[in-house]
């Protein structure tokens, strides 16, 4: 060891002197092994090592051998020992220092050499710490700038060497370890762009080896690499990555859950963790190098296929935080969701689609994925969640359409991607805000904010959201109240509807905070006060909220009453102790306040009429001060003689301002709530459910027994009261305050109506009291439209009946279905009036109407969607009982009376009910549908179905084999309409739904009736069946070859030969029965364009969307051939309509826009081949080859004939000679004028789109040279745009007879210019 010492000592004084010479003879009396020691041993103490190993290079010049190999040997050395990390860090880096300092003094074969080391040692996995790779870049590129190098036996530039080694090492396994090291290792390599592709796709393929922790540092190196280049393939690689591992994540917890294990290969926690973090380093990376960003767009642009997944989504909203990227990220998600949306519902409706295409990813899915990820510490995404949410709310919300009317439902039945889109942004907002604390804050003050500012659009979807809010964490809002508070300074400015819906939406926050509930009453006083309107309105609207929520002890449970208290109040209550007394005091102060309301204008008091009722409901202790409100106001206009007619002061609920009369006082409607609060509090408290003091029970039983008197009084003397015949136009005065008056006069009847038939008893005498006022009522209703105005159409619209929906159901009942004896004689003085009995139907049909168009119902339990489904589902059973016993053929036979049958009512009815349950009860079907006759139970809903399908099957069958003189058109329209609805509840796939489809092809084939109407509702119903079950271009065809062969060939000399697939087809329908076909044809276009769209997006993938990988021209795959197929059939369809004599107008008009549209279409397809041709050399498919020769040989001649045909068509349609005074003549030529315009840019378009067509086939058979096939063989070159005179137009043409100069310009073109075909 002392010797080394020595030796050591030796070699630095030499180095220190100039004594080079007696270095070099001294290090050559060293052997290498001597030498190697004593670098092991300098660089272990770690002293002087770096001033030893410059003393040696000092003595080991490179132009000698023995230097050249010296220095060799002390880099194979220090690699392995700086490698080793037995060695200080300090140490290390100073070797590799002045080894780097050196690399480019070496020969090139000792860089090979080198190099080579390094590349076996990376094999071996013997470079597992990383310290020496620093050195590499550097040996890497000195080699690269080596001339020439021995490479077996011959040369090979240092370049070229250099490739092989970076080859070789890629193509090798690399130990997981040093993949981060070797990555960046790698930054500092001078690499080509292949190289760096090569380089990076080993790298990617090393994910899946690498530990879960390691991936975040590689991902960090990856990005650094990028700046060499392939921005694109890294970030692909990322993402495909994470989406693999979510993927593996999803299964396990399936798996896990149909096993009952817990197996979790990477812990979800874990993942979420390490994909936050990479997160962060891609927006690092994209904020210094935005080209990055540019890439990673781009490219999720270009994959249409399936360019999304929740890691990408978490990325996206992470980048949106740079402001320069906000807009194209959230403009991109917002077309990617809707377009997600939009092929759903496309595939969905198309058995053909599904068939072809297996069903996409569900972008909702991935969205609300990437919200409960962001719950594993993704403070950068939640920002851009929340942005999303309300970017979709705000974008796709319900918009107001006429008068102010929403035009798309609720969210709770969304349909349209747009209904969808606003839905999954308030699921998004609605999860975010249960998830993260920090911006629940943000999204409530955001919520209530659009309540306030969007008062010209509906906020029914942001009142949901909260709704959902306050339900899922009322406590937690309550720490925001103060946000709440606020808002309630701004409801007297609110339009009423948002007033009433935010109210309902924090009701559980009311009884949980008490200076909440003081603030909002404090609010609605003032607004009671407020010179606006609507702001009284709202007022009392928030009066009637409390009055049904803060209900006094000893008031119905819920279960007795009609609507049940929401678990958040339950929860509420809970936590605050009922304070029976507060609450009574609060309750009748809140009365006090609404008594003021009675001497406001009539909608304020129509508020709380309407109202009064569910708070007697819901508060049953306050029926005593509510009965005697309503009695006090309505002895106000009861007149208490009885010899008074009319019984009631009418002139005093009537204003005059000027020249307009208004109503002050809607005393029907104040007779209506005291008729139903009446009969309720009276069944209450016979059924002894309520409890009272024996005083307050006196005195109740005084306010009831005074009310039936007066109802009692006042319908005696509405039974003999005179109707007076007056003046009832609407252009006066007079006529309009007559008017109020007959309103008034039937709204009284018919509450009185109502209140005799429930008191009644089944008494005989009662009922023909009913009927007495019902026959004042209807007698009024005549008038009314008789004298509404001389000269004006009297309207449709009838105002809305005051019967409620409960009475209705009980009325039908007791008409059509009560066979009790002991009622027979008093029910049949209603049945003999068969006014009454289309009256009541009629009411059914107005409410249900109503509860369709608004979800709700007037009168008592409207508001309950439970108890509404109830007694809907009590008069569908009526309809449905009354329909199929007495057919309308019976019912017109026994008796003609003015007005439509009640069979045809009742039917009428029944489709509206269908409607409606679909529309607003649709996951209540089944309960619908058992609840109608016990006989039509079946197992499931299929079964249900089927059975009510097969009794309105046989009563078009009976329509339809009754001969002409027992068909009634519209009842054969309502059946069909109504197996439509009915039809749609079957699985497309089911044994039923295949019957359906049978059954209406065998009746459309069989059928001969020359009925319009029904024609047209029996074709669509065949085609939107057909469509769930193939394609129906076979159809097509068919029915084309029929449209043919009934109207004839547009050459008279062409006899067509008779055919008859479908009967309905006839002279008559044909031209109704072309613009349906014409219309599934665009639909079939649709389709088609959509497929090839999809292909195009595909080009250049690794996969086609049918999951198999791209093949030659030559073999078709699935959706190619479908696509050939399909538009081969319609083209063979559409060649038959061409040729056929259709009359012109809208039959020729939509037949050129479908034809342009085909040619469109067939050039789009053209284009696809070209851009395959450049990516997949082979030969054309012969299906392609077909269809060209069927487009250009058989279907483009005709078209050219076919325009030639609608514009000589035109010219006999009528001549101006008929034309006989110069306004009409005019007019006349105004039309013409604009017609031949239209038509002329109609055939124009056509014209354009085969001229296109031909010339990309052109470019089409040059570029697939393989197939040597000349496309445009089969075209044929046509004359149609060379104009000539025609002279024998020109002869025929009296032009004496043509005065006006703009009438013989239109002629000029119409006749002279005639196209050469």
């Amino acid at each position: 060891m002392s010797n080394m010492k020595v030796t050591v000592d030796k070699i630095l004084s030499l180095s220190e002197s100039d004594g080079v010479d007696e270095l070099q003879k001294h290090l050559t009396l060293l052997s290498g092994d001597q030498l190697t020691t004593m670098l092991t041993n300098s660089a272990v103490k770690g002293k002087d090592t770096g001033v030893l190993i410059k003393a040696i290079f000092k003595g080991s010049p490179v132009s000698v051998s023995h230097g050249a190999n010296r220095r060799l040997l002390v880099y194979k050395h220090c690699i392995p020992l700086c490698e080793s990390g037995d060695l200080q860090t300090e140490v290390t880096s100073d070797i590799i220092g002045l080894l780097m300092l050196e690399t480019h003094s070496l020969p090139g074969h000792a860089l090979a050499t080198l190099a080579s080391l390094y590349v076996d040692a990376i094999k071996l996995g013997e470079m597992n710490s990383g310290r020496s790779l620093e050195l590499f870049p550097t040996i890497l590129t000195a080699l690269a700038a080596t001339e020439a190098l021995a490479y077996g036996k011959g040369e090979l530039s240092g370049d070229e060497y250099k490739k092989q080694l970076i080859n070789s090492l890629c193509s090798s396994r690399w130990d997981p370890q040093c993949v981060i090291h070797l990555t960046t290792m790698f930054r500092d390599v001078p690499l080509s762009a292949e190289e760096l592709q090569f380089l990076i796709e080993k790298i990617l393929r090393m994910f899946l080896k690498l530990d879960l922790q390691e991936i975040p540092p590689l991902v960090y190196q990856l990005l650094l690499l990028t700046a060499k280049g392939c921005k694109k393939l890294v970030l692909e690689g990322i993402i495909s990555y994470f989406k693999k591992q979510d993927q593996l994540q999803k299964e396990e917890q399936r798996n896990g859950e149909s096993e009952d294990v817990e197996v979790q290969t990477i812990p979800q926690d874990q993942l979420r963790h390490v994909e936050g973090t990479v997160i962060l380093h891609i927006v690092f990376a994209i904020r210094l190098d935005h080209e990055l960003c540019r890439e990673f767009l781009k490219n999720l642009k270009a994959a249409q296929s399936d360019p999304l997944c929740p890691f990408s989504i978490a990325l996206l909203l992470s980048v949106a935080r740079i402001q320069r990227y906000e807009e194209q990220v959230f403009e991109f998600l917002k077309g990617a969701i809707t377009k997600n949306f939009k092929d759903d519902q496309i595939q969905h409706s198309s058995k053909f689609l599904q068939e072809l295409l297996p069903q996409g990813n569900s972008i909702s899915n991935m969205i609300l994925d990437t919200v409960k990820n962001s719950v594993f510490g993704w403070d950068h995404v939640t920002q851009g969640l929340v942005q999303l949410g309300f970017i979709l709310m705000d974008s796709f919300g319900p918009k107001a359409g006429a008068f102010g009317k929403v035009t798309e439902g609720t969210s709770s039945t969304a349909k349209t991607p747009n209904q969808l889109a606003c839905r999954l942004g308030g699921q998004v907002l609605l999860e975010s805000f249960k998830m993260h604390e920090p911006i629940r804050g943000e999204i409530l003050e955001q919520v209530l904010n659009r309540l306030v500012t969007k008062t010209a659009s509906p906020v029914t979807h942001f009142i949901d959201l909260l709704s959902s809010i306050v339900m899922s964490a009322p406590m937690i809002l309550l720490e925001s109240s103060s946000k709440v508070t606020e808002t309630f300074d701004q409801l007297s400015y609110l339009p009423l509807s948002t007033v009433e819906g935010l109210l309902k939406a924090v009701q559980p926050l009311l009884k949980a905070s008490m200076s909440m509930k003081d603030a909002l009453i404090l609010v609605l006083r003032k607004a009671m006060f407020s010179s606006n309107l609507d702001g009284r309105k709202s007022a009392v609207a928030g009066f009637l909220l409390l009055l049904k929520n803060f209900r006094i002890l000893g008031s119905l449970a819920s279960s007795q009453a009609s609507q049940a208290i929401t678990s958040s109040q339950v929860q509420a209550d809970v936590h605050s102790r009922y304070n029976t007394a507060a609450n009574e005091a609060f309750c009748l102060e809140i009365l006090s306040s609404l008594r003021r309301c009675l001497n406001q204008q009539a909608d304020v008091r129509l508020m709380l009429y309407e109202g009064f009722h569910d708070v007697l409901r819901r508060n049953s202790q306050l029926a005593s001060s509510i009965m005697q409100t309503l009695l006090s106001q309505l002895k106000r206009y009861f007149e208490p003689e009885q010899d008074l007619l009319p019984p009631l002061k009418l002139e005093s609920c009537i204003s005059a301002h000027g020249d307009q009369v208004f109503i002050q006082e809607p005393l029907a409607h104040l007779l209506c709530c005291t008729v139903h609060c009446l009969l309720w509090n009276q069944n209450i408290r016979s059924g002894g459910n309520v409890s009272n003091d024996e005083d307050d029970e006196d005195e109740e039983g005084g306010v009831q027994s005074e009310l039936h008197t007066i109802l009692e009084s006042t319908t005696k003397r509405m039974m003999t009261s005179k109707d007076k015949c007056a003046e009832f136009s609407t252009s006066s005065s007079v006529g309009v305050k007559n008017s109020i008056y007959a309103v008034l006069v039937m709204g009284l009847n018919e509450v009185l109506m109502e209140y005799n038939f429930i008191t009644a008893n089944y008494s005989k005498n009662h009922f023909e009291d009913v009927l007495e006022l019902f026959k004042r009522y209807h007698k009024v209703s005549e008038i009314l439209k008789e004298r509404a105005g001389k000269g004006r159409p009297t309207s449709s619209k009838t105002s809305r009946s005051l019967l409620s929906l409960g009475f209705i159901s009980t009325l039908l009942t007791a008409l059509f279905r009560d066979s009790t004896q002991s009622r027979e004689e008093s029910l049949s003085v209603l049945r003999s009036s068969g006014d009454f009995l289309r009256y009541s139907v009629s009411v059914a049909l107005q409410k249900i109407q109503q509860l369709e168009e608004t979800g709700h119902t007037d009168g008592p339990e409207g508001q309950s969607p439970d108890k509404t489904f109830c007694h809907l589902c009590d008069i569908t059973s009526v309809l449905m009982w009354r329909y199929t016993n007495v057919p309308s053929t019976v019912e017109d036979a026994g008796k003609k009376e003015k007005g439509q049958s009640v069979s045809l009512l009742c039917l009428e009815g029944l489709l509206r009910v269908f409607t409606t349950v679909l529309q607003r009860f649709p996951t209540r079907m089944s309960n619908f549908l058992s609840s109608l006759e016990a006989e039509g139970e079946g197992s499931d809903l299929t079964e249900q179905t089927a059975f009510y399908i097969r009794q309105f099957q046989r009563a078009l069958m009976n329509q339809l084999s009754g001969g002409e003189e027992g068909f009634n058109s519209k009842e054969a329209q309502l059946l069909v309409s109504i197996l439509s609805i009915l039809s749609r509840q079957h699985n497309p796939s089911s044994q039923q739904f295949v019957q359906m489809i049978t059954w209406t092809v065998k009746i459309c084939k069989e059928t001969n009736f020359e009925d319009i109407s029904l024609t047209k509702g029996l074709l669509s119903l065949l085609f939107n069946l057909h469509v769930l079950y193939k394609s129906p271009v076979s159809l097509l065809w068919e029915m084309c070859q029929d449209i043919h062969s009934q109207l004839g060939d547009i050459d008279q000399d062409v006899e067509v030969e008779k055919q008859s697939h479908f009967a309905i087809i006839s002279m008559k329908t044909a031209a109704s029965t072309t613009l349906l076909v014409l219309s599934q044809v665009g639909k079939v276009l649709d389709e088609v364009d959509w497929l090839i769209a999809k292909k195009k997006g595909q080009i250049g993938s690794d996969r086609t969307i049918s999951g198999n990988t791209q093949q030659p021209l030559g073999q078709q795959d699935p959706i190619e051939k479908a696509v050939t197929i399909q538009l081969g059939t319609l083209l063979t369809a559409l060649h038959e309509l061409v040729q056929t004599a259709l009359p012109t107008g809208p039959c020729t008009d939509t037949l050129m826009r479908e034809l342009s549209r085909t040619y469109s279409i067939l050039t789009t397809l053209t284009k696809y081949y070209i851009q395959l041709c450049a990516t997949q050399p082979g030969q054309l498919s012969a299906r392609l080859e077909k269809l060209v020769k069927l487009s250009g040989s058989h279907l483009t001649p005709q078209c050219y004939c076919f325009i030639t045909y609608v514009q000589s068509g035109e010219l006999t349609a009528g001549g101006p000679e008929k034309l006989k005074k110069k306004k009409k003549e005019d007019e006349a030529v105004a039309a013409a004028s604009a017609k031949v315009l239209r038509e002329s840019k109609a055939s124009k378009a056509l014209i354009f789109n085969i001229e296109q067509y031909e010339k990309f086939l052109i470019l089409l058979s040059k570029k697939s040279k393989k197939s040597k096939v000349n496309l445009m063989q089969y075209m044929k070159y046509m004359k149609l745009r060379d104009f000539r005179i025609n002279a024998a137009t020109l002869v025929a043409c009296n032009f004496d007879q043509i005065n006006d100069g703009r009438m013989r310009l239109f002629f000029f073109q119409k006749t002279l210019l005639t196209p050469n075909c």
